[in-house]
């Protein structure tokens, strides 16, 4: 890609997400005001069950989900399981777990395309009859070569010609298992001068002896994806076959199929620009390596795109489905800031998260002249931006963690935080001022002896004396430990695609582990789904698989700055 087209992509502007004037929901409207298909609306999503769903999935489960929803259609879930040497009932499991978190409901109409291999074989027979297919002796490199290029026309096949009653008898010993793997294939008879190549007498079936999760070993051959999916959507009566833009080319195939089978509908294939983020890759194949190569986690790592990891990481379904109003349906490809989901989070977790101390690289501070022993409750506000949220109480003492960040010994001009002979504001509380450094045999600060004022409770003081920083803080006597991990970018690079191997530009820094972290006490119960803000580091939420009662493990969601918004105000 040139430096151009990275600078068109990066400034590309999102789309409004205005359901009424996308150019699929035109369609929609005008098929439904012309009468087609006795009026109904049936769309679906067809995964392959061989891997999880990513953020690109979501925003096509969104687009044919919501046309549905709109239309007063109806929504089928198929999975297109017709490759049984990839495919797993994990995969099954958490397509369907993570289309439910989104929002998609298919309600009863749960098929699969090993549902149609009985018709789906009775119709490759008809196309055997009908002349329009014939079973091949020719093994995969055989098959390029007879294929041509893009600039040459293919050549024919030797057995392009076989009598339909001997392709129809060896098609049978293929589903019976009579022959080996490789030793022959179905084609459909097209054209071998075709200028889309996938015209070229495409396959139908291979033999595969693999064991199928849902028919067991009952087929010894599988159809084609390109075979099985438009034909499974006729059967179902799916009225508008929604896919992303890559799918296009394939649309002649999808159309020949339909026309020249006894299918009961006839869908119509439309396609759409699949989703590109930036410092993300989307390939199944490429997510699976990262999986495999013990790069991440898992598939549910919070650095990845798939739903599970996102949700892992502290994402709603609410801000994914806002994300994917805004970026709206386009027919070109592009693609879209990752900064534009991380606000479409953030602007939610804005309104809805409480904010609450935690002090994640503690530094000691020792009020010399508060009262000994004394614990006082102090009167803190949950959420700013919601008055119904209220406040909570969270005790303070004479001994506090601050973050080490916010001392310096030696600071700048315009350090407004804490320093030897300076003031500053405790969040809610008093007003402290440092008198004496005390540091290990090593040189390093491991103490602050501070004083404070005691009438500056609630953070204000009656003379009028002005402080400019104001430090959050955590109880020492109150305080809970818990693990933080910064999540950051897995990718360093905004095109981790281009310019060498996407591995080579892996973040090393895109994950930070800190330990011995000190919460308010108020979150030492924090479950499963407990989302809030540590003030001034970021939104944060508890991990769903290593968070424990008496062991709080949270993750960083997103961080505060929001270079989105920057970016909008400047527009």
């Amino acid at each position: 890609m040139t430096s151009e087209s990275k600078r068109d992509q990066k400034n590309d502007t999102p789309e409004t997400g205005d359901e009424s004037l996308d150019f699929i929901r035109t369609i929609v409207s005008a098929d439904l005001e012309a009468g087609k298909n006795e009026g109904r609306i049936q769309t679906r999503f067809p995964p392959e069950p061989n891997g999880y769903l990513h953020i690109g999935h979501a925003k096509a489960i969104l687009i044919s989900y919501g046309i549905a929803q709109q239309f007063g259609g109806k929504f089928n879930l198929r999975f297109d399981d017709t490759n049984p040497e990839k495919e797993e009932v994990e995969y099954v499991d958490s397509i369907m777990r993570d289309m439910r978190w989104l929002g998609a409901e298919w309600e009863d109409r749960l098929f699969h395309a090993s549902d149609y291999f009985g018709t789906l074989y009775e119709w490759a027979q008809h196309l055997i009859r009908e002349g329009k297919a014939y079973v091949c002796s020719l093994d995969g490199e055989q098959m390029r070569e007879y294929r041509g290029t893009v600039k040459e026309p293919g050549r024919p096949s030797p057995d392009r010609e076989r009598p339909a009653e001997e392709s129809l008898e060896l098609l049978e010993g293929m589903r019976t298992g009579e022959f080996p793997e490789g030793a022959y294939t179905l084609r459909a008879k097209i054209d071998m001068a075709h200028a889309n190549m996938l015209m070229r007498d495409p396959l139908l079936y291979r033999i595969r002896k693999a064991h199928h999760h849902r028919t067991g070993d009952a087929w010894n051959i599988y159809p084609m994806y390109d075979y099985a999916h438009g034909q499974s959507d006729a059967i179902e009566g799916i009225t508008h076959s929604l896919c992303s833009l890559e799918f296009e080319v394939h649309r002649p195939l999808y159309e020949w199929f339909i026309e020249n089978l006894p299918v009961p509908y006839k869908p119509r294939q439309i396609e759409f620009a699949r989703l590109n983020l930036t410092y993300t890759v989307m390939s199944k194949r490429k997510l699976l390596q990262l999986v495999e190569e013990d790069r991440v986690g898992g598939w549910d790592d919070p650095r990845m795109p798939t739903i599970c990891g996102l949700r892992r990481l502290g994402y709603t379904s609410e801000s994914i489905r806002r994300f994917c109003d805004r970026i709206g349906v386009a027919k070109r490809d592009s693609t879209v800031d990752l900064d534009l989901l991380k606000w479409s989070l953030r602007e939610e977790l804005n309104r809805t998260a409480d904010r609450v101390m935690a002090v994640l690289r503690p530094l000691k501070v020792v009020i010399t002249n508060y009262p000994e022993g004394q614990v006082e409750d102090i009167e803190c506000v949950n959420n700013p931006e919601d008055e119904s949220a209220g406040t909570r109480m969270v005790p303070f003492s004479g001994e506090l963690w601050i973050e080490q960040d916010d001392f310096r010994e030696e600071a700048p001009r315009k350090f407004f935080r804490l320093k030897p002979g300076a003031e500053v504001r405790l969040k809610h509380a008093y007003f402290i001022k440092c008198d004496e450094v005390i540091k290990d045999d090593a040189g390093n600060v491991i103490e602050l002896r501070c004083s404070y004022d005691p009438e500056t409770r609630g953070g204000n003081s009656p003379d009028g004396r002005k402080v400019k920083g104001t430090l959050q803080w955590v109880s020492t006597r109150h305080a809970v430990e818990a693990e933080v991990r910064l999540y950051d970018n897995l990718f360093r690079e905004p095109f981790p695609e281009e310019g060498g191997h996407f591995l080579e530009n892996l973040n090393p820094n895109s994950l930070e582990v800190l330990t011995g972290c000190k919460l308010e006490p108020g979150l030492a119960e924090a479950g499963d789904g407990f989302r809030c803000q540590f003030m001034r580091h970021g939104y944060f939420c508890t991990d769903s698989v290593d968070n424990k009662p008496g062991a709080l493990v949270f993750n960083r969601t997103v961080t505060l700055k929001d270079r989105w918004a920057k970016i909008e105000a400047k527009k």
